[in-house]
């Protein structure tokens, strides 16, 4: 929708409208189907992986309150975007709000960064681990660890906050028809009247700040961890290390892979095919996580057969006094 200034010739967007993938229906419907049990599987899983973390006394480790927080990322990014994305492949003309289009936005965006910052805090707990050992727990401590993540969240939503605010400054007056499934930042930026040079010089900045500054942090701490598994002497004590970290690398790997996919990837004409890669990497990779930390992990197995078998939430249970 658009409405007239008053005293001015000019149109001020109050609505946008999600373009998706509208010219081929059959395609929505199938990614419908897709999507839904994607996310289904997305948020059980890593709900799954909190729960198992509160219950358990055996996660409450540094490795698991990060991991946790990466669980509560993967569930807030997809939230915020996947269920309104499921109700317009269902719909003719998908159109969103402007303040709910500028509330996904900052969200996406908040969240995005939050999980870039929060992987190379996972790999300094794995290098601390692997290569200090007998200092592992004087050095992540809670209050480390608190801090940590604090650093991590203050980060992701002050990077938001910042472009957020750019972004909605800018006038748009014209044109409401955003190419994609959500309002994704560039898309948004497309539509604006004004001048978004200084919107275009900061985002580029930022983007390289929090993307290949934890990339080099975490290939640096894997130096690291690769050299001190190499010292050891045994083949079992060279696994063992190994398969502490396996499953933060193998998360690293599909999250920077995909997003090197995404933007390093010459632009092609088919822009349908950009969007299919932004929705696999948005509904997709956050699924895959605890996944692999179950298939990966003896402990979160070991939790996750107590669980059901009903002997944490006994033991849970236990330790509340009964009163008659």
């Amino acid at each position: 929708m658009q409405t007239e200034m008053n005293g001015a010739n000019q149109t001020v967007v109050t609505e946008f409208v999600l373009l998706g993938l509208h010219d081929h229906h059959d395609l929505e419907m199938v990614l419908f189907v897709l999507c839904l049990g994607i996310y289904s599987m997305n948020v059980l899983g890593n709900a799954l992986l909190i729960g198992l973390n509160i219950l358990d006394p055996h996660l409450h480790t540094p490795m698991y309150f990060f991991l946790s927080n990466l669980a509560l990322i993967d569930i807030s990014a997809t939230s915020s975007v996947v269920p309104l994305m499921l109700a317009h492949f269902l719909e003719t003309q998908s159109t969103i709000s402007f303040p709910s289009c500028a509330l996904q936005m900052y969200l996406t965006l908040a969240l995005g960064s939050t999980e870039c910052v929060l992987l190379a805090m996972m790999a300094c707990d794995r290098y601390v681990a692997i290569c200090q050992p007998l200092r592992y727990s004087e050095l992540m401590n809670r209050q480390t660890c608190m801090w940590m993540a604090t650093l991590t969240w203050g980060a992701g939503l002050a990077n938001s906050l910042l472009h957020s605010s750019l972004t909605w400054s800018l006038p748009f007056c014209g044109h409401n028809v955003i190419n994609h499934f959500f309002c994704e930042i560039l898309a948004v930026l497309k539509l604006a009247c004004g001048d978004i040079s200084l919107n275009a010089l900061l985002l580029m900045v930022t983007s390289t700040v929090l993307t290949l500054s934890p990339l080099l942090l975490i290939f640096l701490s894997y130096v690291f961890i690769l050299t001190a598994i190499l010292r050891v002497p045994s083949a079992a004590g060279r696994h063992k290390a190994f398969s502490t970290c396996s499953a933060h690398f193998t998360v690293v790997v599909i999250f920077y892979g995909t997003i090197s996919f995404m933007y390093f990837k010459p632009k092609g004409k088919d822009l349908n095919l950009d969007k299919l890669i932004a929705l696999f990497y948005g509904v997709v990779t956050p699924s895959l996580n605890p996944i692999i930390y179950s298939l990966r992990n003896a402990e979160v197995k070991a939790a996750t057969i107590a669980l059901l078998r009903g002997d944490l939430l006994s033991r849970k249970m236990s330790r509340f006094p009964v009163v008659l």
